[in-house]
C-alpha cells in the first residue's frame, strides 16, 4: 500500500481495536474524518471510550464485522492470520497493513519524533507530548498508555508527531522520523528474537532510518546502546547519569518530588523538578529535555512543563487508600522495569510493608527470563503471582512454564512468595493480612489492575 492509497482509505475496521496503541489510532483515524470501526475479544473501559467516541466496535471475532464499503483493515501483531475477520478481508481483497505500518503512513507528513527502547518507552513520549503542548506546540502523538486528563492519541494542529517505537517483530522499521530516541536496548521478546545481536542489529535498522537531517537521542550509560548506534550517519545527542553529553547530576528527593541538575558538556543548562520517582524516571525527563532543547524550546518551557506532567495510568499510578494501605499498579512486566519500579518505591515509603502481586506476561516471556524475573523482587516484601497472562503464545509454550515454576524461583531467592492462581484468590489472601502502613502495588501487562481495584473497592 502506497501513502496515497492509506490517505484515500476512508473506511477502515481494526482487528484488535482495544489494545492501547491500537485505540489510539483508531481515534486518530476518527478525529482525521474517517468511518472507523472495530472489534475485540473482550468489552473494557477502552472499548466504551472509543465507542463514546462515535467508534463501531464489535465483540468477538466474525468475518460479518467487516461491514462493506471497508476500505482498509489494519491488524495488531496479537492477530494472528486465521483469525476469521483478516482472512474474510483477504478473501474480499481488501487491503490488510499491521499497526506499526499505519502508524509509519501517518508519520510521513508530519515531523516524527519517535521513542524506542526495551523500556521507559511511554514515560518519555508522554512527557515529550506533555512537553510540547505546554509550549504551544499542539502534536499529534500516539503512545502506549493513557496519561492522565489527555489520553493516549491526539490529532494537533502542529507539525510534529510523537510515536512509540516498537521493536517486537521489527515494527519500528516502519517508522522514518526526524528524531528518535533509544533508552535502552534489552533482551525481550526472544519468541521472536534470537538473541540480544539480532535485536541489537533490529535497532541498528532502525536508527538508521533517521531522516538524514534528523538526529539521534542515545542513553550513554546504556553499553549496547552505545555499541549499536556507534556506526550510523546521523547527529547524536547523549544523556545519561554516568556519561553523555546531558546528563544529570545533584539530584535529591523533596517531599513528593525528584529535583536534580542538568549539565549539558560540563555546563549547568537548569534544574528540573519532576513528580516522578526513580533512576529511570531521571533518564526518562532528561530525554525529554534534550529533546525539546534540540528542538528550540527554552528551558523554563521545559521545567514548567515536566513539573507540571500529570502521568500515565498505570505507571506507579496511585489509584487509591483504604485503611491505611496504599494500592498502587504499575504496567512493568520485565524484569528491569520490575526491579526498577520497587526500588523506586522503596526509596519513596522505605517504612512501609512492599506487596507485590505479579501477573507474568506472555509464557515465553516467562520462560526465557525466568531467572531474571526471580530475582527483581528485592525491594519486596512479599509476592503474590497468579496464573500468567495468555497472549500471542502457542500451546507448546504453555506447557513449558507457569507461575508455580517462577513463584519456587522467587523463594529460591529468599523472598517469600505464593502461587495464588486467580484475582478473586488473591484479593481475599490480601483482605486477611493488609494492615495500616502497607503497600500493595499490582503490576503486569495483562488485567491485573482489576486486584487492586477489588480490594479498594471490598476492604
Amino acid at each position: 500500500m502506497t501513502r496515497e492509497e492509506f490517505a484515500r482509505a476512508s473506511a477502515v475496521h481494526l482487528i484488535g481495536i482495544g489494545g492501547a496503541g491500537m485505540s489510539g489510532l483508531a481515534l486518530m483515524l476518527k478525529t482525521s474524518g474517517r468511518f472507523v470501526s472495530g472489534s475485540d475479544r473482550t468489552s473494557t473501559p477502552v472499548v466504551d471510550r472509543l465507542r463514546a467516541a462515535g467508534i463501531a466496535v464489535r465483540i468477538g471475532q466474525s468475518a460479518s464485522h467487516i461491514a462493506d464499503g471497508t476500505l482498509l483493515v489494519v491488524r495488531s501483531h496479537a492477530i494472528a492470520d486465521d483469525n476469521p475477520e483478516y482472512r474474510e478481508a483477504l478473501r474480499r481483497r481488501i487491503p490488510c497493513i499491521s499497526y506499526p505500518e499505519a502508524v509509519g503512513f501517518l508519520m510521513d507528513d508530519r515531523r516524527g519524533i519517535a521513542i524506542a527502547g526495551t523500556h521507559g518507552k511511554t514515560t518519555t513520549s508522554g512527557l515529550l507530548v506533555w512537553t510540547l503542548r505546554h509550549a504551544g506546540l499542539s502534536p499529534s502523538f500516539i503512545i502506549g498508555g493513557e496519561m492522565i486528563g489527555v489520553g493516549s492519541a491526539e490529532v494537533g494542529r502542529g507539525e510534529f508527531f510523537v510515536a512509540e517505537a516498537c521493536e517486537y517483530r521489527r515494527s519500528f522499521l516502519h517508522l522514518r522520523p526526524e528524531v528518535a530516541v533509544v533508552t535502552n536496548i534489552e533482551e525481550d521478546h526472544l519468541d521472536y528474537y534470537r538473541d540480544i545481536d539480532d535485536i541489537a542489529d533490529a535497532f541498528r535498522a532502525f536508527c538508521a532510518g533517521v531522516r538524514h537531517d534528523g538526529f539521534l537521542v542515545l542513553c550513554a550509560d546504556e553499553p549496547v546502546v552505545a555499541s549499536t548506534t556507534g556506526d550510523i550517519g546521523r547527529r547524536k545527542v547523549t544523556y545519561g547519569i554516568r556519561s553523555g553529553e546531558w546528563q544529570a547530576a545533584a539530584a535529591f528527593r523533596s517531599g513528593g518530588w525528584v529535583e536534580f541538575e542538568c549539565r549539558r558538556a560540563g555546563k549547568v543548562a537548569g534544574r528540573l523538578r519532576s513528580p516522578l520517582h526513580g533512576v529511570h524516571n531521571i533518564l526518562n525527563a532528561l530525554a525529554a529535555a534534550a529533546v525539546c532543547t534540540e528542538l528550540g524550546l527554552g528551558w523554563k518551557e521545559i521545567s514548567d512543563a515536566i513539573a507540571s506532567y500529570p502521568g500515565i495510568h498505570r505507571r506507579c499510578e496511585l489509584i487509591g487508600e483504604v485503611r491505611g494501605v496504599l494500592v498502587f499498579d504499575d504496567y512493568g512486566h520485565h524484569p528491569t522495569e520490575i526491579r526498577a519500579t520497587l526500588r523506586a518505591m522503596r526509596e519513596r515509603y522505605p517504612n512501609r510493608r512492599l506487596i507485590v502481586v505479579f501477573q507474568p506476561h506472555q509464557y515465553s516471556r516467562t520462560r526465557f527470563l525466568l531467572n531474571d524475573f526471580a530475582s527483581s523482587f528485592e525491594a519486596a516484601d512479599k509476592v503474590l503471582v497468579p496464573d500468567i497472562y495468555f497472549v500471542r503464545d502457542s500451546e507448546r509454550e504453555r506447557a513449558l512454564v507457569n507461575s508455580g515454576t517462577l513463584v519456587t524461583h522467587i523463594r529460591a531467592h529468599g523472598k517469600e512468595a505464593l502461587y495464588l492462581p486467580t484475582f478473586e484468590e488473591i484479593v481475599a489472601y490480601l483482605r486477611e493480612i493488609v494492615r495500616r502502613g502497607d503497600m500493595v502495588v499490582t503490576m503486569g501487562a495483562g488485567p491485573v489492575d482489576a486486584v487492586g481495584r477489588q480490594l479498594l473497592e471490598t476492604a
